[in-house]
């Protein structure tokens, strides 16, 4: 009976404990009493702007006692999948609405755990450099998610190239138009293929993210985007995601104050000549 007493207690000892997400204690080979802990966060991006923003941020928590992982994802799909698996600890790549519906479709249970930055939708020439030149049986390519298909969707209303049904809001899909006096033409694609049909539609509708990568800047490619001031920017603000449950981890606590601290402000500001705005 002692023998197992004692072998319970050896077992209790030498085990090491963790956290979910955030790291894990080093282990004191000295027998000191305390030994500085080593944390890693693992987080799922997208490469523009969001994996960028973060290797900027990597620099800070390092000074803070942290190792921040950054892996990029070129879908919107596999970073909340690995999320809510407990493979990464976080993401950052999505809006809201985008987070509700993916948690609506898939079952997950993903939740906001920071409002980071946001990324004005613009309308981009293709094939046609004018609003003003648009005929008859144009195409334009939007994304085909839901959320973002919406948006592009209002876009569009807000210049007059179409009218949605009342109600439509940020739901819309093609089938709500209600008006299309151009009798557009409409290419609904993944939102990372939009881009590339640029020499094939007289227009495109591009994620902030997107139109970055196609090395375009908002405030001087787009024929028309939302205001930076706008509803939009308050719902479509791009967020730190975790699993439901981990959003007051030591760890994401600390990611989210750095991503919104004036370093990263300043850091955003710069590089992204208004495509990218840090959200107040």
């Amino acid at each position: 009976m002692k023998k197992k007493l004692l072998a319970v207690a050896l077992i209790g000892a030498l085990a090491v404990s963790s956290l979910s997400g955030c790291g894990k204690k080093a282990a004191n080979a000295k027998g000191k009493d305390k030994k500085e802990e080593t944390k890693t966060i693992k987080i799922a991006a997208t490469p523009i702007p969001h994996a960028e923003i973060l290797n900027e941020a990597k620099k800070i928590l390092k000074d803070k006692g942290y190792e921040l992982k950054v892996t990029e994802f070129e879908d919107y799909v596999q970073p909340n999948e690995v999320v809510e698996s407990g493979e990464y600890d976080a993401n950052y790549f999505q809006h809201v609405p985008y987070l509700d519906s993916f948690n609506d479709e898939k079952g997950t249970h993903l939740v906001d755990a920071g409002d980071i930055h946001y990324e004005p939708f613009g309308i981009y020439p293709g094939k046609k450099k004018s609003l003003d030149d648009v005929e008859k049986g144009d195409r334009i390519a939007i994304p085909n998610d839901t959320t973002n298909e919406a948006r592009a969707l209002l876009l569009l209303e807000a210049n007059g190239l179409i009218k949605l049904k009342e109600g439509a809001g940020l739901t819309a899909t093609v089938n709500d138009i209600e008006e299309n006096p151009k009798e557009i033409k409409f290419d609904e694609l993944e939102s990372a293929q939009v881009a590339r049909v640029v020499g094939e539609d007289e227009f495109v509708v591009l994620n902030g993210n997107y139109a970055l990568e196609a090395g375009y800047v908002v405030s001087k490619d787009a024929l028309a985007y939302e205001a930076s001031d706008s509803e939009a920017a308050k719902t479509y603000v791009n967020i730190i995601a975790v699993k439901e449950g981990n959003e007051n981890n030591e760890g994401i606590k600390e990611l989210v104050k750095v991503l919104k601290s004036d370093e990263i402000k300043k850091f955003i500001n710069d590089k992204y000549e208004g495509a990218v705005i840090p959200f107040e």
